[in-house]
């Protein structure tokens, strides 16, 4: 394809292998360490390709960045906020969301665990925070906190919750390279996983 293209006329796949090396690099090096060419050289297209999708790293960074911290946040804020659902039915429906997510896309975990040691603030970014933190499932804790009914603070439990499900894909490779994990089990095991969590977030009610 030629880089004079017009955009209305881009090429979505060649798009879609930009973002997907970027996720790839972006996850190994940072932001800071990763170069244009790293990408293109990741996506096997030319250099000026990658500038002319994006412009610049700047640019493809925030675009990732953008699809990552959506598919995080936003399905998970509506559980949250629901009004109709009980506080096992949120565990539950949270818990199999991230799993389906991450078993699909393994390498959001770290990509989030270096931009937030880089300094990034994405995941709790503008109304991010209070759709979470002061969402209508922490109010359902806060009340059985004050009732006696959870012995530890809501902030606790969904630490718990979101450790849980996000620590053994951070683990995984470690897991799995000195064979404690053998391949095709780790799927097996989220799937295992999927229904301890809500019967471990459940022991910490009374």
């Amino acid at each position: 394809m030629a880089v004079s293209e017009k955009k209305g006329n881009m090429d979505a796949s060649t798009e879609e292998r930009i973002k997907a090396a970027a996720r790839t690099v972006f996850t190994k090096k940072g932001y800071q360490a990763t170069k244009v060419r790293d990408i293109a050289a990741e996506a096997d297209i030319n250099l000026s390709l990658v500038n002319y999708y994006f412009r610049s790293k700047e640019k493809l960074f925030q675009f990732v960045m953008a699809e990552i911290v959506e598919k995080l946040i936003t399905t998970v804020t509506l559980i949250l906020n629901n009004e109709q659902l009980s506080v096992q039915q949120k565990v539950e429906q949270v818990a199999n969301h991230y799993i389906n997510l991450l078993l699909v896309n393994p390498d959001f975990p770290l990509f989030m665990v270096n931009e937030i040691f880089a300094g990034t603030d994405e995941l709790l970014k503008d109304n991010r925070k209070n759709a979470i933190f002061q969402s209508h499932f922490f109010k359902q804790l806060a009340a059985l906190h004050k009732e006696g009914k959870l012995s530890i603070q809501p902030i606790q439990l969904m630490m718990n919750l979101i450790g849980f499900v996000v620590m053994p894909f951070l683990a995984r490779p470690l897991l799995e390279r000195n064979k404690v994990v053998k391949p095709g089990e780790f799927t097996a095991l989220m799937e295992e996983r999927r229904m301890l969590i809500p019967i471990w977030i459940k022991g910490m009610l009374k």
